[in-house]
């Protein structure tokens, strides 16, 4: 059995270890850039469960090295934009991600609730000529609903070196909380399996 940590109002959790399971708390961290609420790197067989997290930038995230994660039932929020998000820096040197599984996730007025990006860069200064080769497969979206603060609700974009394998779309239901029109999607170098509702359509724009 792990050890459990109870938790409440911490500014951040940072893990680097294994086997432990964080369980009913609530994060809150300042509104400024990169106050990630739990960071999770190099790690494995780790559980966050029933958390309340508020911070300025990711409220959950897993970085390289880790294995074996379990998050369920987190309220989050408020956070940086994005909604459920697999991202790579370009350049990247040959890696593998997979296994990455979202499966009921509600959104309230999320900009970009589904999101893959490996041309991913937070400060302008990346460049763009050689593309990640970071491998992503078998990834699934399941049961992800609620609304979305931009018309572009799915964006899936994949690295023209190494493309998306494996990647699964299912029951998708987003509906732009603005007026003008239905939520888009838009996918590059993967071809997703679809099944049940898809709102947006998948892949409504290629590039």
């Amino acid at each position: 059995m792990p050890p459990t940590w109870n938790w409440k109002e911490f500014a951040t959790a940072r893990l680097f270890s294994s086997k432990n399971r964080l369980s009913k708390g609530e994060l809150k961290s300042s509104k400024g850039p990169n106050t990630d609420g739990i960071h999770v790197g190099r790690s494995s067989q780790i559980t966050i469960t029933n958390a309340n997290i508020g911070t300025g930038d990711d409220c959950i995230s897993i970085g390289d090295g880790a294995q074996d994660i379990t998050v369920n039932q987190e309220t989050c929020g408020p956070g940086h934009d994005n909604g459920v998000t697999i991202k790579t820096w370009p350049a990247s040197t040959s890696r593998v991600a997979s296994d990455i599984h979202f499966k009921d996730v509600v959104m309230n007025s999320v900009a970009n609730p589904v999101l893959i990006d490996q041309n991913y860069c937070s400060n302008s200064q990346c460049s763009n000529e050689s593309p990640s080769k970071v491998k992503i497969s078998n990834v699934s979206f399941k049961k992800i609903r609620g609304t979305s603060s931009t018309k572009e609700a799915m964006n899936l974009i994949c690295s023209k070196s190494v493309p998306c394998q494996q990647v699964v779309l299912s029951d998708i239901d987003l509906v732009y909380k603005g007026g003008g029109g239905s939520t888009t999607s838009t996918c590059a170098n993967v071809q997703p399996t679809v099944s049940g509702k898809q709102n947006p359509p998948a892949c409504t724009s290629k590039h």
